[in-house]
């Protein structure tokens, strides 16, 4: 006679061990889309570096509620990387664009960051509400719903609330490391470029 762990019980002590190397898997598709997207590689570094506040986040949720970091955590840590990246996605694709037109670096990055805010929060909330349910379950597997609910709505109210206002920062600091703006001509360059006859 003995005994051993099956179903569900045995899938999550199985998978008990893999949890980084999923995150990392997950950052790593991400940064090669973005890369393949802006075809730069320095670019979706300022995406990439805002996901760590919403990791952050989720963490201080399931800590200030009592919970352990599960599959179910685990599941909602690895949306948030979607989640988040989404929301510095929008406001990174502006700010390159206005950047490329020609305006100064930080302006760029304060017109990106003004023109998508609403947008951003209103996606946000609008996620954050629909995850409401999932953070006051009730019944039958209410613990494993709550765990998924306390990951995605803390971690995107912080990666709403500071990462929003962390991503023009980190446009601005990843543009300058790689040498962008002292590639990039600003207009009164061109305008001053002697013409060609």
């Amino acid at each position: 006679m003995g005994y051993d762990w099956a179903d569900l019980s045995f899938q999550e002590r199985r998978a008990a061990g893999r949890a980084g190397t999923v995150f990392g898997l997950s950052l790593g598709i991400v940064f090669l889309i973005l890369a393949a997207l802006y075809e730069s590689w320095s670019l979706p570094l300022s995406v990439l570096l805002s996901v760590p506040v919403a990791v952050v986040g989720a963490f201080l949720g399931l800590y200030g509620r009592g919970f352990a970091l599960d599959v179910y955590g685990q599941i909602g840590l690895v949306m948030l990387i979607g989640l988040a990246a989404k929301n510095a996605i929008l406001i990174v694709e502006f700010a390159k664009d206005a950047f490329e037109r020609g305006e100064p670096l930080v302006d760029a990055a304060l017109r990106g960051a003004r023109l998508r805010l609403r947008p951003i929060l209103m996606t946000s909330f609008a996620f954050i509400l629909g995850c409401v349910p999932l953070w006051t379950a009730r019944g039958a597997g209410a613990a494993g719903r709550r765990i998924l609910g306390t990951t995605v709505i803390s971690g995107m109210l912080a990666a709403t609330g500071i990462a929003v206002f962390l991503i023009p920062v980190l446009f601005v600091a990843v543009q300058r490391l790689s040498g962008a703006e002292r590639r990039h001509p600003t207009p009164s360059d061109a305008a001053s470029a002697p013409a060609e006859g």
